[in-house]
């Protein structure tokens, strides 16, 4: 009974003593084997794999693409403007060996990438316009920060494979007083532009006034001749009707005279008999002046 007992907790212990031997890398993982506080291999094909039972430590690490995102942080730019810029990056532990010897933890690597990421944004942009981010330039400029967080994040055993700049606003107060220049710019601007109208707006006024007058002049100066052309036609007309027929003129002419005169008098009009607007109204006159 005893050997028997003896013989179970033999093969229970051989059992426990191999699953402690063994241990599996998935296939986006690769492992670093640490004995004693001292790393001896590093693992990176999938499968079981074996350990020293009670003395190895295995640290399993993942291969694929793990995202980093640096808090929002203010940049002073190369023409003295701050800028709140956010960044994201991806990173992948490609060395194991190296990434236990020198941040050994998850936390100390984002930690330590963060300010290597961070260090190479400002070197960058401080060297930039603000009109540099919002034009083809801002690609640039994000590939010379990755570059340099490639060189810094290498000796950590750590790749950078991408950097890119999420954000990129200026600050509320800056916001505000550049929104504040450009409204009284622009006030100014729709002054200067009123005063030019103004002034455009006399000149052409100015110029439709001379414009007007100079017409009125030469209208009224044609006039003028017209009209003293015609009352010199006219007046040689009535001369050459005068010299024809000087009596029936004279006759006409006294006519022109009763209806003018008695146009607008009293139906009763006191003449002497002499009168010379009455000799016309006698049958002598009137035998004078028929054809």
């Amino acid at each position: 009974m005893n050997r028997a007992r003896l013989a179970l907790m033999l093969a229970l212990a051989l059992v426990a003593l191999a699953v402690l031997s063994l241990y599996t890398v998935e296939q986006t993982e690769q492992a670093l084997v640490v004995r004693l506080g001292r790393p001896v291999e590093v693992q990176r094909d999938a499968g079981l794999h074996l350990k020293v039972p009670l003395i190895d430590t295995v640290i399993f690490y993942d291969t694929r693409l793990l995202p980093l995102e640096p808090p929002l942080e203010q940049i002073i730019l190369g023409d003295q403007k701050r800028l709140e810029v956010q960044v994201y990056a991806r990173y992948q532990i490609t060395d194991p060996l190296l990434y236990y010897q020198s941040v050994r933890t998850l936390e100390q690597a984002r930690s330590q990438l963060e300010q290597i990421v961070s260090s190479a944004l400002r070197r960058a942009l401080g060297q930039v316009m603000l009109t540099a981010l919002l034009s083809e330039e801002r690609l640039k400029i994000t590939d010379i920060v990755l570059q340099e967080s490639i060189g810094k994040a290498k000796p950590l055993g750590i790749t950078v494979a991408d950097v890119r700049i999420r954000r990129a606003d200026l600050p509320p107060e800056t916001s505000q007083a550049i929104y504040d220049r450009m409204k009284s710019e622009r006030q100014r601007q729709a002054k200067e532009l009123r005063a030019q109208g103004f002034e455009w707006a006399q000149q052409i006024q100015s110029r439709a006034d001379h414009d007007r007058t100079v017409i009125l002049s030469q209208a009224q100066r044609q006039s003028l001749t017209t009209r003293s052309q015609g009352d010199a036609e006219a007046n040689r007309i009535y001369a050459q009707a005068f010299g024809r027929d000087p009596k029936f003129f004279e006759f006409y002419r006294a006519m022109q005279t009763y209806r003018q005169a008695l146009a607008d008098s009293n139906p009763t009009l006191v003449l002497s008999p002499n009168s010379e607007l009455l000799k016309y109204f006698s049958s002598n006159a009137t035998r004078e002046v028929r054809p």
